[in-house]
This record gives C-alpha cells, sequence and structure tokens, in this order.
C-alpha cells in the first residue's frame, strides 16, 4: 500500500516537529498575592509609627467623647510651657496668625486644646483666651477618659 508521509515530508513519518510555544492565557496569581502580603504586612507595621505628635500627659474626665468628621487643628501645652500648633513648636504670639493661616473654614475651624496634667494652668488659658479673643468659636479642651479602677 502507499507509505504515508510525515509533517516532514520524509519517508517513514519521522519529520522534525517545530516547537512552537504558545502563550499561557492563565494569569499566575502567586506572586501578585506574595507582594500584596507583603506591603500588607509593611503597611501594619508602618501605620502606628505613622501617628506622631506632642508627649502629653492627659488629665481624665468622665466626658464623652465628640462625633468629628475632619482633622481639628490642635494646640498643645507640654509640661515645660511649651506651644506646639498639630507638632510645630510656636511662641505664644504666634499662635493666632498661624491659626488664621491655617484655618479652612475660617473663624469656626474646630480647634482643640491639649493642656498637659502637670503644665502651668495659667499657660493654658493664655493660649486659651488669645484663640477666643480672635474670634474662633469652636474650640475644645481635649481630656482623657477616666478609667474605673
Amino acid at each position: 500500500m502507499a507509505m504515508s508521509m510525515g509533517s516532514g515530508g520524509k519517508a517513514g513519518g519521522r519529520g522534525r516537529r517545530r516547537n512552537h510555544r504558545r502563550p499561557v492565557s492563565e494569569i499566575n496569581v502567586t506572586p501578585l498575592v506574595d507582594v500584596m502580603l507583603v506591603l500588607l504586612i509593611i503597611f501594619m507595621v508602618a501605620a502606628p509609627m505613622m501617628t506622631v505628635g506632642v508627649p502629653i500627659d492627659l488629665p481624665e474626665t468622665q466626658a464623652q467623647a465628640m462625633n468629628s468628621d475632619t482633622q481639628p487643628i490642635t494646640v498643645s501645652v507640654n509640661p515645660e510651657g511649651k506651644i506646639f500648633l498639630q507638632e510645630t513648636e510656636i511662641g505664644i504670639d504666634e499662635v493666632v496668625p498661624k491659626l488664621e493661616a491655617i484655618a479652612t473654614t475660617g473663624y469656626n475651624e474646630r480647634i482643640y486644646v491639649r493642656g498637659d496634667a502637670n503644665a502651668d494652668y495659667g499657660t493654658v488659658m493664655k493660649v486659651m483666651a488669645r484663640i477666643s479673643a480672635a474670634g474662633f468659636k469652636n474650640i475644645g479642651l481635649v481630656t482623657l477618659q477616666e478609667q474605673d479602677s
């Protein structure tokens, strides 16, 4: 009978086949998951370190926490009597001009005054008086909630 011819055209069907690699249509998800888990761990470790501030020992009260939608401006007074706007140290004469410069809603901006429990009461009151005299209406004192012992 007739002999079959291979793909190479040689007798006996022993032709050379071409190695054509087709692109794989499946996505390998394992490296993506590995990278995402590493990024998740990095952010979980780094997030607590991003919240820096002025170390202050706040007094405790029984007042309830306030609901807040936006980040308020914070003025802090540490035990040595130094005044901080957010985390930047400023002089008492600079409090009002700096507040007016960064207040996005004008004189309706929420301003929290954080006075250390060991800070001079007079210094905290001077700061609050200057802020109030400048026309700011939403001034609050920050305290810690009392812990039941």
